[in-house]
């Protein structure tokens, strides 16, 4: 056999063996920074805290607790959505670090790693394992507890604990919402989880410093200014007033709080005629910083036109998406991004002729916003109890005019 098609054949076989290699080993899809490679830990309680519990603070931050109860922080870990994917994805104890930050939560401890990208850490048993604390999801010390310091709005030195001031709040979100994905065999714009880049990318910031993004500014990333409204009441009950901030964290879970990103617009466009028309319908982001939908790519937007007789039967539909489109194996790519970034505008239209379809008494435009797509919920073996999508916005257009039907 030639030496020349020795030569390819080898390659072609070093090439299937290196193909077949990336699609089996465990794939890490971003790069494991100096801020969440290892949990939090808490060695010592400020004097007046007796728990790392969010149940004891809420012994006295009792409005504070019952909103974080109602936050997905607060299901951080018990999330079934989570579990399911978190379990799919071989369990990788990175992933603790941010659903349950601290290091009592953890069954095991992170004593080094057997890698240099530290995706196979070494472990030994936690002795100071506290279920209970773990099932709390990211709790209150997870924001507020920093080497025996409590940190908060205001600082004061009065019982039953001290408080710091915050720098800025701001850069509590920024360990667990900033993952970075330099790394060589990926080729994300952003990496899951990489909201905060995604909003220091809209304004031409985005840079990094061995696999972590520096954000130069957290006063003005605006997460705490959007995602927990500010309130002014007692911090504990019959104490003063306090210009405060709501603990709900709402987002792609909360329809309301979608629609509040989203400005959307249905009209009908004259056509050549009387009996012709296009209706269009404009979405633009007006109220996120980052992209919509942000976070997990599972999540998407999509749009539904359609043209309705008298019974509402449907006769003629075109729809789209809003998502992003990644290819994970055998090396992670970004094929596709067609989300909302920060005030971009996007529309979608229906042409509609009355010599074509005669029966048409109406136009309906449908926005839904989707958790996850059916194919992934299968894919996952994720048994949802509750409802994947949900719906953003809907409205009728008459035919005879642009005034919308109730």
């Amino acid at each position: 056999m030639p030496r020349k098609t020795i030569v390819i054949i080898a390659a072609v076989l070093a090439l299937a063996v290196f193909l077949a290699w990336r699609f089996l080993r465990p794939m890490n899809i971003f790069v494991v920074s100096a801020a969440f490679e290892r949990p939090i830990p808490v060695k010592t309680l400020p004097a007046g805290v007796d728990s790392q519990s969010a149940k004891a603070c809420g012994r006295c931050h009792t409005e504070i607790y019952g909103e974080w109860t109602t936050a997905m922080h607060s299901r951080a870990w018990t999330d079934p959505y989570f579990q399911a994917d978190w379990k799919f994805d071989d369990a990788q104890q990175i992933c603790k670090n941010c659903h349950i930050p601290l290091q009592d939560q953890q069954e095991q401890l992170v004593t080094g790693f057997r890698d240099q990208e530290k995706w196979d850490p070494i472990l030994k048993p936690n002795p100071k394992f506290d279920a209970s604390l773990q099932h709390e999801g990211v709790t209150c010390n997870v924001c507020h507890l920093r080497e025996g310091r409590i940190l908060g709005p205001f600082a004061r030195t009065s019982a039953p604990h001290a408080v710091e001031k915050f720098d800025n709040p701001n850069q509590v979100c920024i360990r667990c919402h900033v993952v970075q994905g330099d790394r060589w065999d990926t080729f994300f714009r952003f990496p899951p989880c990489g909201t905060v880049a995604e909003i220091e990318a809209g304004r031409g910031q985005w840079t990094s410093r061995n696999g972590e993004v520096t954000v130069q500014n957290p006063a003005s990333l605006g997460c705490v200014e959007c995602h927990m409204p500010a309130v002014t009441r007692p911090l504990v009950p019959g104490g003063p007033p306090r210009a405060t901030r709501r603990h709900l964290w709402r987002g792609g879970h909360d329809p309301d709080m979608v629609r509040q990103g989203l400005d959307v617009q249905f009209t009908r466009q004259a056509g050549s005629s009387d009996n012709e028309a296009t209706l269009v319908l404009r979405l633009e982001n007006v109220g996120a910083g980052h992209y919509l939908p942000t976070g997990t790519p599972d999540r998407y937007l999509s749009v539904v036109l359609r043209l309705l007789d008298k019974n509402g039967k449907v006769l003629k539909e075109t729809d789209g998406t809003l998502r992003r489109t990644v290819m994970w194996r055998p090396f992670i790519i970004d094929l596709r991004d067609t989300r909302l970034a920060p005030h971009e505008p996007r529309t979608f239209a229906l042409k509609y002729s009355k010599a074509s379809y005669p029966e048409t008494e109406a136009v309906e435009a449908v926005v839904q916003y989707h958790l996850v797509d059916e194919t992934r919920r299968r894919r996952i073996g994720y048994r949802n109890t509750e409802p994947l999508d949900f719906e953003i916005f809907r409205q009728r257009l008459p035919l005879g005019g642009t005034k919308a039907a109730p």
